[in-house]
């Protein structure tokens, strides 16, 4: 094999598969990417065995030939190298030259690496990127890090009624969710797919450049086609909570607020909670908020601020970062929050509705002491 790269095309197909390939796997080839090509073209390939991704890589092919180099290694040299690379394969070595600097990399053979996994029969969605992403991101927050129910460490896909595109995150504490007409798409009318954080944060850097994604749907893989580049990844296996029956239908206080203004307060109040639960105390009266925080170690704080509320006054506590998190992903300039009494959710959405999507969130109160 003998190909030459420009370095600036080569570094950054590497640079998002570096939290891919695994760092400290029990399997050396896990640090390796797969590198092939043939008379015309080329791509890299790289895997932790549960998501995989094919980028195609634009390149002189002097000879083809394939084979696995170690990926962290191989992106810190291409980082320090000059514009124009050769890349020769000399038994199970390769040769790097540019310029005047030259490096030789010890190499693996590609029969160890793990075979591409077949999604075999698929239904087929067609989605811009804008949509997909928007899906993921507005929701991603509310999944869980590490949590003993493993399908909460991911996010739920479904397709309701085979009409509404739903994504749904939540870590029990809080939910988000996103739902959007489908339409033009035949599908059947329920499938339910989770997906996990990791993996999906893998996939939005290959989004940022995509106009369109065709989302492949198997019995145990998903595979998101996009402009070229082809990701992998497989399902997490379980029964995700029936997140329909956690959003409330009967709050009726309804507080109407300027999104900026509030995640302010709540920044700024929230510096004196205690440090394990970020916790604010948020009284709502007429017209009005206070969100109080105090920690008997360090001091306490308050803040006030105007707001659209007509209801019968209310006290009730939060976790500060959570509802934060959860304001930040609303879209427009105010946002709406409904309320029932101090030990239920609490209801969040954009004031403004959107044409496109709708967004909306759960945030589990504090208790009050």
């Amino acid at each position: 094999m003998h190909i030459r790269v420009k370095k600036e095309i080569i570094q950054q197909k590497l640079s998002k598969i570096q939290n891919i390939v695994e760092k400290k796997g029990i399997m050396p080839i896990l640090n390796h990417f797969l590198l092939e090509t043939n008379a015309d073209k080329g791509y890299i390939m790289a895997t932790d065995l549960e998501t995989a991704v094919k980028q195609p890589v634009e390149m002189e092919v002097l000879s083809s030939g394939k084979i696995c180099i170690n990926a962290k290694k191989f992106y810190e040299i291409v980082k320090e190298l000059e514009e124009e690379i050769d890349i020769q394969l000399l038994d199970k070595w390769i040769l790097i030259k540019s310029g005047r600097t030259t490096f030789k990399l010890s190499t693996l053979e590609p029969d160890e690496f793990p075979v591409w996994p077949q999604i075999g029969d698929s239904i087929s969605i067609k989605l811009s990127r804008d949509f997909l992403l928007t899906a993921i991101e507005k929701t991603i927050y509310a999944a869980g890090e590490a949590d003993a129910r493993y399908v909460l460490n991911g996010l739920l896909f479904h397709i309701k009624d085979g009409k509404e595109f739903r994504v749904v995150g939540t870590d029990g504490h809080r939910l988000a969710l996103f739902r959007a007409k489908l339409e033009g798409v035949n599908t059947p009318e329920e499938i339910k797919v989770i997906l996990s954080k990791k993996s999906l944060n893998e996939l939005k850097k290959f989004l940022t450049e995509a106009e369109s994604v065709i989302f492949n749907i198997g019995k145990t893989h998903v595979m998101f086609e996009i402009d070229g580049i082809v990701f992998l990844t497989r399902m997490i296996e379980g029964n995700y909570p029936d997140y329909e029956l956690v959003i409330p239908k009967h709050n009726d206080k309804v507080a109407i607020f300027d999104k900026k203004l509030m995640i302010s307060a709540l920044r700024r109040v929230s510096i004196l909670s205690r440090e394990n639960q970020s916790a604010v105390k948020m009284e709502f009266a007429e017209d009005l908020v206070i969100i109080s925080a105090s920690d008997p170690e360090l001091g306490e704080a308050k803040d006030e601020l105007t707001i659209d509320y007509q209801s019968s006054p209310i006290e009730i506590g939060f976790n500060a970062k959570y509802l934060i998190e959860a304001l930040d992903e609303l879209s427009s300039d105010r946002g709406k929050l409904t309320m029932s009494s101090p030990d239920r959710a609490i209801y969040l959405t954009d004031a403004e509705s959107s044409e496109e999507f709708k967004y909306e969130s759960i945030v589990m109160p504090f208790k009050l002491l």
